[in-house]
Protein backbone atom coordinates (compact mmCIF):
# COMPACT_ATOMS: atom_id res chain seq x y z
CA UNK A 1 0.00 0.00 0.00
CA UNK A 2 1.42 2.87 1.67
CA UNK A 3 7.09 1.40 -3.15
CA UNK A 4 9.49 4.34 -2.73
CA UNK A 5 13.07 3.74 -1.79
CA UNK A 6 14.78 4.00 1.54
CA UNK A 7 15.94 7.58 2.00
CA UNK A 8 18.96 8.95 3.79
CA UNK A 9 20.10 12.51 3.45
CA UNK A 10 23.79 13.28 3.69
CA UNK A 11 24.85 14.66 7.01
CA UNK A 12 25.72 18.34 7.17
CA UNK A 13 29.47 19.03 7.22
CA UNK A 14 29.33 20.83 10.57
CA UNK A 15 28.90 19.35 14.03
CA UNK A 16 25.20 20.11 14.31
CA UNK A 17 23.02 17.71 16.32
CA UNK A 18 21.93 14.62 14.41
CA UNK A 19 18.30 13.80 13.56
CA UNK A 20 16.96 10.32 12.75
CA UNK A 21 13.47 9.82 11.29
CA UNK A 22 12.00 6.30 11.30
CA UNK A 23 8.84 5.22 9.52
CA UNK A 24 7.11 4.30 6.28
CA UNK A 25 5.67 6.19 3.28
CA UNK A 26 4.59 9.07 5.50
CA UNK A 27 8.19 9.68 6.56
CA UNK A 28 9.91 9.04 3.22
CA UNK A 29 7.31 11.32 1.64
CA UNK A 30 5.86 9.19 -1.15
CA UNK A 31 5.06 11.44 -4.10
CA UNK A 32 6.65 14.66 -2.83
CA UNK A 33 10.04 16.28 -3.39
CA UNK A 34 12.80 15.40 -0.93
CA UNK A 35 12.69 18.85 0.65
CA UNK A 36 8.93 18.54 1.18
CA UNK A 37 9.08 15.47 3.43
CA UNK A 38 7.86 16.47 6.87
CA UNK A 39 11.15 15.63 8.65
CA UNK A 40 12.98 17.87 6.14
CA UNK A 41 10.43 20.64 6.68
CA UNK A 42 10.79 20.24 10.44
CA UNK A 43 14.57 20.59 10.28
CA UNK A 44 14.19 23.69 8.11
CA UNK A 45 11.72 25.22 10.58
CA UNK A 46 14.09 24.55 13.46
CA UNK A 47 16.94 26.26 11.63
CA UNK A 48 14.82 29.35 10.93
CA UNK A 49 14.31 29.56 14.71
CA UNK A 50 18.04 29.45 15.35
CA UNK A 51 18.24 25.77 16.30
CA UNK A 52 20.99 24.10 14.31
CA UNK A 53 20.35 20.51 13.33
CA UNK A 54 21.55 18.27 10.53
CA UNK A 55 19.24 17.23 7.73
CA UNK A 56 17.51 14.07 8.93
CA UNK A 57 18.79 10.61 8.23
CA UNK A 58 15.62 8.88 7.07
CA UNK A 59 15.02 5.16 7.39
CA UNK A 60 11.62 4.65 5.82
CA UNK A 61 9.98 3.02 2.82
CA UNK A 62 6.50 2.92 1.41
CA UNK A 63 4.64 -0.17 2.58
CA UNK A 64 6.74 -0.95 5.63
CA UNK A 65 5.20 -2.50 8.70
CA UNK A 66 6.75 -2.50 12.16
CA UNK A 67 8.77 -5.68 11.58
CA UNK A 68 10.00 -4.47 8.18
CA UNK A 69 11.23 -1.20 9.69
CA UNK A 70 13.00 -3.15 12.41
CA UNK A 71 14.73 -5.37 9.82
CA UNK A 72 15.83 -2.31 7.84
CA UNK A 73 17.29 -0.77 10.98
CA UNK A 74 19.31 -3.95 11.53
CA UNK A 75 21.09 -3.37 8.22
CA UNK A 76 21.34 0.42 8.34
CA UNK A 77 24.46 2.44 9.09
CA UNK A 78 23.52 4.43 12.16
CA UNK A 79 25.45 7.13 14.02
CA UNK A 80 24.10 7.43 17.57
CA UNK A 81 23.57 9.27 19.71
CA UNK A 82 20.97 11.30 17.85
CA UNK A 83 19.75 14.54 19.40
CA UNK A 84 16.30 13.89 17.93
CA UNK A 85 14.60 10.65 16.86
CA UNK A 86 11.08 10.49 15.43
CA UNK A 87 8.97 7.37 14.95
CA UNK A 88 5.78 7.12 12.88
CA UNK A 89 4.82 3.54 12.02
CA UNK A 90 1.77 1.27 11.94
CA UNK A 91 -0.52 2.23 9.07
CA UNK A 92 0.53 -0.77 7.02
CA UNK A 93 -0.02 -3.09 9.97
CA UNK A 94 -3.60 -1.81 10.06
CA UNK A 95 -3.97 -1.92 6.26
CA UNK A 96 -2.89 -5.57 6.18
CA UNK A 97 -5.25 -6.46 9.02
CA UNK A 98 -2.61 -7.40 11.52
CA UNK A 99 -3.34 -8.03 15.17
CA UNK A 100 -3.16 -5.03 17.49
CA UNK A 101 -1.48 -7.14 20.15
CA UNK A 102 1.35 -7.86 17.74
CA UNK A 103 1.57 -4.15 16.97
CA UNK A 104 1.97 -3.34 20.64
CA UNK A 105 4.86 -5.80 21.01
CA UNK A 106 6.67 -4.70 17.85
CA UNK A 107 6.05 -0.99 18.36
CA UNK A 108 7.32 -1.24 21.94
CA UNK A 109 10.53 -2.86 20.70
CA UNK A 110 10.99 -0.18 18.04
CA UNK A 111 10.47 2.57 20.56
CA UNK A 112 13.04 1.05 22.90
CA UNK A 113 15.51 1.01 20.01
CA UNK A 114 14.68 4.63 19.21
CA UNK A 115 15.36 5.63 22.82
CA UNK A 116 18.70 3.81 22.77
CA UNK A 117 19.64 5.58 19.52
CA UNK A 118 18.84 8.87 21.27
CA UNK A 119 21.52 8.14 23.85
CA UNK A 120 19.03 6.47 26.18
CA UNK A 121 17.30 9.84 26.65
CA UNK A 122 13.55 9.34 26.08
CA UNK A 123 12.93 13.08 26.09
CA UNK A 124 14.79 13.24 22.76
CA UNK A 125 12.32 10.87 21.07
CA UNK A 126 9.04 11.92 19.46
CA UNK A 127 6.33 9.45 18.45
CA UNK A 128 3.93 10.76 15.81
CA UNK A 129 0.46 9.23 15.56
CA UNK A 130 -0.82 7.45 12.46
CA UNK A 131 -2.95 9.62 10.14
CA UNK A 132 -6.33 8.43 8.89
CA UNK A 133 -5.99 7.30 5.27
CA UNK A 134 -9.69 6.48 5.15
CA UNK A 135 -10.61 10.14 4.61
CA UNK A 136 -8.49 10.42 1.46
CA UNK A 137 -9.76 10.06 -2.11
CA UNK A 138 -8.06 6.66 -2.24
CA UNK A 139 -9.72 5.61 0.99
CA UNK A 140 -13.16 6.75 -0.15
CA UNK A 141 -12.82 4.70 -3.35
CA UNK A 142 -11.19 1.68 -1.72
CA UNK A 143 -14.43 -0.17 -1.05
CA UNK A 144 -13.54 -0.45 2.60
CA UNK A 145 -15.67 0.76 5.49
CA UNK A 146 -14.06 4.12 6.30
CA UNK A 147 -15.63 4.20 9.74
CA UNK A 148 -14.02 0.86 10.50
CA UNK A 149 -10.69 2.20 9.23
CA UNK A 150 -11.05 5.14 11.63
CA UNK A 151 -11.90 2.85 14.56
CA UNK A 152 -8.96 0.56 13.85
CA UNK A 153 -6.53 3.46 13.51
CA UNK A 154 -7.86 4.93 16.75
CA UNK A 155 -7.06 1.60 18.39
CA UNK A 156 -3.55 1.61 16.92
CA UNK A 157 -2.98 5.18 18.06
CA UNK A 158 -4.27 4.37 21.53
CA UNK A 159 -1.58 1.70 21.68
CA UNK A 160 1.29 3.86 20.46
CA UNK A 161 0.22 6.67 22.80
CA UNK A 162 0.02 4.27 25.76
CA UNK A 163 3.45 2.81 24.99
CA UNK A 164 4.87 6.31 24.53
CA UNK A 165 3.53 7.41 27.90
CA UNK A 166 4.97 4.34 29.59
CA UNK A 167 8.37 4.98 27.99
CA UNK A 168 8.28 8.72 28.85
CA UNK A 169 8.82 9.91 25.28
CA UNK A 170 7.15 12.85 23.55
CA UNK A 171 3.96 12.29 21.56
CA UNK A 172 2.35 14.32 18.78
CA UNK A 173 -1.16 13.53 17.55
CA UNK A 174 -1.59 14.45 13.87
CA UNK A 175 -4.63 12.20 13.31
CA UNK A 176 -7.09 15.05 13.76
CA UNK A 177 -5.13 17.23 11.33
CA UNK A 178 -5.25 14.44 8.77
CA UNK A 179 -8.98 14.03 9.24
CA UNK A 180 -9.70 17.75 9.07
CA UNK A 181 -7.94 18.35 5.77
CA UNK A 182 -6.99 14.98 4.38
CA UNK A 183 -9.87 14.82 1.92
CA UNK A 184 -8.93 18.03 0.10
CA UNK A 185 -7.15 17.61 -3.22
CA UNK A 186 -4.45 20.13 -2.36
CA UNK A 187 -3.56 18.10 0.72
CA UNK A 188 -2.89 14.94 -1.32
CA UNK A 189 -0.37 13.82 -3.91
CA UNK A 190 -1.47 12.61 -7.34
CA UNK A 191 -2.22 9.12 -6.03
CA UNK A 192 -5.03 10.52 -3.87
CA UNK A 193 -3.62 8.75 -0.84
CA UNK A 194 -0.36 10.20 0.38
CA UNK A 195 -0.05 13.68 1.91
CA UNK A 196 1.13 16.62 -0.15
CA UNK A 197 3.79 19.12 0.89
CA UNK A 198 1.03 21.32 2.27
CA UNK A 199 -0.25 18.60 4.58
CA UNK A 200 3.28 17.73 5.66
CA UNK A 201 3.81 21.40 6.51
CA UNK A 202 0.92 21.10 8.96
CA UNK A 203 2.45 17.98 10.48
CA UNK A 204 5.83 19.68 10.83
CA UNK A 205 4.16 22.62 12.56
CA UNK A 206 2.51 20.21 15.02
CA UNK A 207 5.79 18.45 15.78
CA UNK A 208 7.87 21.66 16.00
CA UNK A 209 7.14 22.58 19.67
CA UNK A 210 8.04 19.10 20.88
CA UNK A 211 11.17 19.07 18.73
CA UNK A 212 12.25 22.41 20.18
CA UNK A 213 11.67 21.09 23.69
CA UNK A 214 13.55 17.89 22.92
CA UNK A 215 16.58 19.75 21.59
CA UNK A 216 16.67 22.04 24.62
CA UNK A 217 16.45 19.17 27.13
CA UNK A 218 19.36 17.37 28.75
Amino acid sequence: MLGATTGSDKAAPDASPRFLALGDSYTIGEGVAETDRWPMQLAAKLRTQGILIESPQIIAKTGWTTDELSSAMDGATLHPPYALVTLLIGVNNQYRGRDTGNYRVEFSALLQRAIHLAGDLPQHVIVVSIPDWGVTAFGQKSGRDTQQIARELDAYNAINRDVSTAQHVRYVDIANVSRAGGARAEMLTEDGLHPSAAMYAQWAAQVLPEARAALSSH
